[in-house]
C-alpha cells in the first residue's frame, strides 16, 4: 500500500507504577494520546496477572491484549520493575521502564528506558518511537529516552 498508514503496533498499554499521582497523569496523557490504558496498578503480582487474562485471548482480538508495558522499577510488594519486565518479555510483551534511575542490566530485560520526570509531549514522543522501533524501523529516540 503506497503512500498508506502504517498499522501501528502499540495500541494497548498497561502501566505499572506506585506513585498515584504519576499513575494518574500517566493514565491521562495515554488516554488523551488515542491509546488504551489496558489497566494500571501498582504490584508486579498484579500487573502479571492482566497480562495472563489479555493474552489468553486471540491474536486477532482488538479488544484485548497488552502491546507494551510502561513500568517504573520500584513497585508495590516484593517484586520490582525489572522482574516485570523478564516475565512480561518472556510472554512476548514488550516493556519500557520509566525511572529516573535505570539499574544495571536494565538491557537484558526492557526495549528501553524512559527517564522521569517526564511530560506530556516528551511522552507521546517516547511512545511513538517505540511503535517504530517496534515496527523494524531505524529511530532516533527523543531527549529522554534510550531505547536498547
Amino acid at each position: 500500500m503506497l503512500f498508506g498508514k502504517r498499522k501501528a503496533k502499540v495500541k494497548r498499554i498497561l502501566i505499572v507504577e506506585d506513585e498515584p499521582l504519576v499513575a494518574f497523569d500517566n493514565e491521562t496523557m495515554i488516554g488523551e494520546a488515542g491509546y488504551t490504558v489496558v489497566a494500571t496498578v501498582d504490584r508486579a503480582s498484579e500487573a502479571l496477572a492482566i497480562l495472563d487474562r489479555e493474552l489468553q485471548v486471540r491474536d486477532d482480538d482488538e479488544e484485548h491484549g497488552v502491546d507494551l508495558v510502561l513500568t517504573d522499577i520500584a513497585l508495590t510488594g516484593d517484586r520490582n520493575g525489572v522482574d516485570l519486565a523478564r516475565e512480561a518479555s518472556a510472554r512476548g510483551v514488550p516493556v519500557l521502564f520509566a525511572t529516573g534511575n535505570p539499574p544495571d542490566g536494565a538491557d537484558r530485560a526492557a526495549l528501553g528506558h524512559l527517564l522521569k520526570p517526564y511530560n506530556d509531549r516528551t511522552l507521546k514522543a517516547a511512545l511513538k518511537a517505540v511503535d517504530r522501533h517496534l515496527s523494524g524501523e531505524k529511530v532516533k529516540a527523543p531527549d529522554g529516552l534510550v531505547l536498547y
